[in-house]
């Protein structure tokens, strides 16, 4: 009778406690400015888009970890507030800060620079954007030969070139850091578009294939492009305006 009376107790209470709380996410917060230095009003409803993106995979797009959109901006300089899961981060990994300024559809700054965070010292906060009027004008030829600065937000790494040659026959070819490569591209006004390329089999440093792979990701993503024609860059951009890669006049 006793072990009865203590079974129905302990019944009782189990039905009586809360249930079992889950894991607290260790939230963090990013904050600080979108800055330009032209001075200019922003077109009514403008909106600013601020990410914190892993850049580190080579085979896949960058992972989006937190994300700010910032409504009906006016001017420089604009706050951003980006919370994230801390328990997201893995520190083996690369992030980045990317921003830009959109009209709509239409694409008004942009980050040129890789701002990096998570690697050592203090975390970017103000993120520089630079003004899409500042390139060259609609119907530019991207032929010629780039060395690229910035593949995927991630950087490149010193001393490995990554070219890309583009002749006014459509013809493309260049070299990924490992590999030469040749294919074809297709360009209509700012529209681009690479075929498939084909490449030479070499192996070499698991940086070097990183970089190469990563390259011909980039290629395979750009659907515009704009020559910035006072740095003499050209900048490649996915489907959503984002830049996918940047390239420097050879």
């Amino acid at each position: 009778m006793l072990f009865i009376r203590r079974s129905v107790v302990m019944i009782l209470a189990a039905l009586l406690l809360p249930p079992s709380l889950p894991a607290l996410a260790e939230t963090t917060i990013l904050r600080g400015t979108v800055n330009y230095v032209e001075r200019m009003a922003l077109p009514a409803g403008a909106v600013a888009i601020v990410q914190l993106a892993d850049v580190s995979r080579a085979d896949a797009p960058a992972a989006i970890i937190a994300e700010d959109r910032i409504a009906d901006v006016k001017g420089s300089s604009i706050p951003y507030r980006l919370s994230f899961d801390q328990n997201k981060i893995d520190l083996r990994h690369r992030y980045a800060l990317q921003a830009r300024i959109m009209d709509g559809d239409r694409l008004l700054f942009t980050t040129m620079q890789h701002h990096s965070v998570f690697a050592g010292g203090r975390n970017n906060t103000r993120i520089l954007v630079r003004r899409v009027a500042e390139y060259a004008p609609a119907g530019a030829s991207p032929a010629g030969k780039w060395l690229a600065e910035d593949i995927l937000g991630g950087g490149v790494i010193d001393r490995l070139q990554t070219t890309l040659e583009i002749a006014a026959d459509g013809t493309v070819s260049g070299h990924g850091g490992c590999n030469r490569y040749r294919g074809r591209v297709s360009i209509t006004g700012e529209s681009i578009s690479f075929s498939p390329l084909a490449s030479t089999k070499m192996a070499c440093t698991p940086a070097a294939m990183t970089q190469e792979q990563k390259f011909h990701q980039a290629l395979e993503k750009a659907r515009s492009f704009r020559i910035q024609a006072r740095e003499r860059k050209l900048i490649l951009r996915d489907g959503s305006g984002a830049t996918v890669a940047r390239l420097a006049a050879m």
